[in-house]
Order: structure tokens, then C-alpha cells, then sequence
């Protein structure tokens, strides 16, 4: 891509290509092969070289002059790709492998992952823990915590850095999708697959078993599938005709069937049967689908006003979403407690759960209806008043004590140690830096 001939060189005027959501954070990237991010910071995921949250979009500067061209994010982790440079760069929490480095460290910027150096890349997929890659040659590479055979490698051993899934071998792959703990797929002949933790038949697979190699999805036999999404333990696909399917968890109605029952295969989803399904996208306990005409429509979990039609309460069948000003909808991405959507007028909206700023609204109020981004959008800012982040260089791994990430509490003990003021010495810290789930 290339910055348009009319764009200052001071404050130029940009829009938004592609959005992405994560657990607490999100990303996007701009016309120039820019990338801001925004939200929770914690875990390195906003790439700033800090542990800071970002109420606000902040220019991703460690990616400056890389020519990226994708940006994905996992749960609390991203992944970026440079087609010029063919260079996967990934950043935030480590463990399990997830960012491809051959450890399980954070990294707070954006590093390469040399084992896929020089492979072009044609879709990248983060679930919760684990990551995939799948090259213009149509193969799939996985990494990253594998304890319910999601990686598809055949064992249940994490895997610290990129592996070919053998078991697509002579098998063209054209996009994956990863959820907490499971991954789906669809091959360019049109075919899906499913495979890891299937307890509440996500797989599609017709029980709650899981699978350590991918498998095919038969219940869908003679409909060609061209679009898959994982939702935490849910998965929706989509068929050449735009015809729309779900499967698995449905305890808040992420399926959209009208209950809250799980569903073992894929089942069409008839409320909008008689819509054209263009781009789909599952949160934990949400899903979303847009309409070939531009029309976007939530169900499932509601609490913090995710599905973004105006209340708070799960909703179990599809129930359209309306914007502020008329606009056709041309992109949306979940995340796990807030959704993000691109209207054809460049401007982009957030909605849902506005903890650690991940809205991007510059506060934490949790919406139920969507808001625009006014620093991201043609009729705000036109990203032309977006702050660096002061990390320049991809040359070192920027790395921030735990003493100085988290809140320590005098004298607190945990597994036998005591913690000190942080203003100490960082052996007081336990090595092990256990992470806390969030709500």
C-alpha cells in the first residue's frame, strides 16, 4: 500500500484498513502501513514497549517503515505481517509459545518470528494461547499452547515455534480460524475442518470428543464453506451462497437458534435465512454477522452491551445494530467482551466493555449502542492527531519488571514469598509471574 498523493506529509489524512479485537485491547491498521493499538497494555499486547493502558489509538512507532499489511489479535497477544519484507512480527503475553520465539516470554514490541522468515503468508488466525499461519502455498503452520491437540500436530505438547499441521498435506488450505481451545478451517475445494477441545461440539463433528489432527466436517457435505470464525467455544461458517451456520456453545444463545442449546454439527441459522452472510466474527460469548448490503447483526452474551443494540441482555436470536448515523457496515471484529465495526462513510465504531480504555474513547464506560472513534474517523479526525508510542526499534526486546507491571502489596505472601514495595529489588518478585483472569 501506498500513502494516497493528497495526504500532508505533517498530519496526514488516513483511514482505517483492517480492525482487530482482542481480550482488552485492539488494533488497526491505517492507510501508509500505519498500526495504533489501544486498550489494556498489561501484557505488552499494545506493543509500546510498556505495560501501559491506551484509552486512545497510539501509533504502533515500532512498526514504522515495516510496510505492514495485516494485524491480528490473539486474547492478549498480536500479530503483524510485512508481505514486502515476508516477515511475521508478533508481540504481548508469551506463554505457552504463542508469539513463536521458542520461549514463553513477553514481549512489550513487536519481534520477528524467524521460523516463518521469508514465507509468504496468506492469513493469520489468534485464538486464546495458540496462533496459525496459512501460506499462499496453502499450508498451515501452528504454535503455541496445544494441551487439547489445537494445534492439529497429532500430540497435546505445546509448541514454542511455528510447525507445518502435517495432516493437510496435499490439502490447499484457504483460511483458519482459532477459539480458546479448538481450531477450524476451510480448504479452497470449499471443504471445513475442526479439530482440539470439542467438549460442547464445536468441532461440528457430530460429539464432544476432542481431536489432535484436523477432521472434516461431514454434516455440511455438499455445501461449499467459504468463510469460518471461532468464537471462545463456539464456531460459524459460512457457505458460497451466504448461507450461515453455527455450532457448539450456546449457553447465552451465541448460536442464535432461539435457545441456549450446544448444537454437535453445523446448523443453518434460520432467522437470516434469507440474508447474504459477507464477514462473520465470534467473541467469547458473542457473535456477529454483516450482510452483503451492509446490514450487522449481534447475539448471545450482552452484559456489558457487546452485542451493541442498546440494552444488556443476551439475546439468542439475531437482532440488528443500529449506528448513530445511517451507514453501511463494511468490517467487525469481536472481542471478548467488545465488538469493532468500519462503516463504508471510514468511520469506525466500538461498543461493549470500556475497561482499561479498549473502547477508544479515552474513557472506560461500557457502551451498549456503537460510538464512534473519533480520532480513527473520516467524520472525526481522519487519524491525524494519533500519538507516537516513544518505542522506536525492533532492536531489543523492551522488557518491564513485574514489580513494576503489577500492584504490590506489602508483605503479601503468595506460594511462600513475600512481596516488598517496587521500588525494591525485583528478586521479591515470584519467577513464575502469574497472570489473573479478568472479568
Amino acid at each position: 500500500m501506498e500513502i494516497m498523493a493528497d495526504e500532508e506529509v505533517t498530519t496526514p489524512r488516513r483511514q482505517v484498513l483492517l480492525i482487530s479485537a482482542g481480550a482488552s485491547h485492539s488494533v488497526a491498521l491505517l492507510s501508509g502501513n500505519v498500526v495504533v493499538s489501544w486498550g489494556r497494555g498489561e501484557d505488552g499486547q499494545l506493543g509500546h514497549g510498556d505495560a501501559e493502558d491506551r484509552p486512545f489509538p497510539t501509533q504502533m512507532s515500532a512498526l514504522d517503515g515495516h510496510e505492514i499489511i495485516s494485524i491480528t489479535c490473539g486474547a492478549d497477544h498480536a500479530i503483524a505481517y510485512s508481505e514486502s519484507l515476508m516477515q511475521l512480527y508478533s508481540w504481548g503475553w508469551g506463554d505457552f509459545g504463542r508469539l513463536g520465539h521458542g520461549n514463553s516470554s513477553d514481549l512489550f514490541t513487536p519481534q520477528p518470528i524467524k521460523a516463518l522468515g521469508g514465507v509468504r503468508i496468506k492469513q493469520i488466525a489468534c485464538g486464546d494461547s495458540h496462533c496459525l499461519a496459512v501460506t499462499m502455498h496453502g499450508e498451515v503452520q501452528s504454535w503455541g499452547r496445544n494441551q487439547n491437540g489445537q494445534l492439529g500436530l497429532g500430540t497435546t505438547e505445546d509448541s514454542l515455534v511455528p510447525q507445518k499441521v502435517q495432516a493437510f498435506q496435499g490439502i490447499s488450505v484457504k483460511m483458519v480460524a482459532a477459539g480458546a481451545e479448538h481450531t477450524a478451517a476451510v480448504t479452497e475445494d470449499g471443504e471445513l475442518f475442526g479439530w482440539g477441545w470439542g467438549r460442547y461440539g464445536n468441532l461440528g463433528l457430530g460429539d464432544r470428543n476432542d481431536r489432535l489432527v484436523p477432521q472434516k466436517v461431514s454434516a455440511v457435505y455438499g455445501q461449499k464453506m467459504v468463510l469460518v470464525a471461532c468464537g471462545w467455544r463456539h464456531t460459524i461458517s459460512v457457505c458460497a451462497s451466504g448461507s450461515l451456520y453455527t455450532y457448539g456453545w450456546s449457553k447465552y444463545g451465541q448460536l442464535g437458534h432461539g435457545d441456549c442449546e450446544d448444537q454437535l454439527i453445523p446448523h443453518q441459522l434460520q432467522a437470516l435465512r434469507n440474508d447474504v452472510i459477507s464477514q462473520i466474527s465470534g467473541g467469547w460469548r458473542h457473535t456477529m454477522a454483516l450482510t452483503s448490503d451492509g446490514k450487522l447483526y449481534g447475539w448471545g452474551w450482552n452484559k456489558f452491551g457487546q452485542v451493541g443494540v442498546g440494552d444488556n441482555v443476551d439475546h439468542c436470536v439475531p437482532v440488528q445494530v443500529k449506528f448513530p448515523i445511517e451507514q453501511k457496515v463494511v468490517q467487525i471484529s469481536c472481542g471478548w467482551r467488545h465488538t469493532l465495526a468500519v462503516t463504508e462513510r471510514q468511520n469506525v465504531f466500538s461498543w461493549g466493555r470500556g475497561t482499561n480504555g479498549q473502547l477508544g474513547h479515552g474513557e472506560n464506560i461500557d457502551r451498549n449502542t456503537p460510538k464512534i472513534i473519533e480520532a480513527l474517523s473520516t467524520d472525526g479526525f481522519s487519524c491525524q492527531n494519533i500519538e507516537p508510542s516513544k518505542a522506536e526499534s525492533l532492536s531489543g526486546r523492551m522488557w518491564v519488571s513485574p514489580s513494576k507491571r503489577y500492584a504490590i502489596v506489602p508483605g503479601e505472601s503468595v506460594q511462600g514469598q513475600s512481596f516488598v514495595p517496587s521500588n525494591v529489588s525485583d528478586l521479591s518478585v515470584p519467577e513464575s509471574d502469574v497472570k489473573r483472569m479478568r472479568f
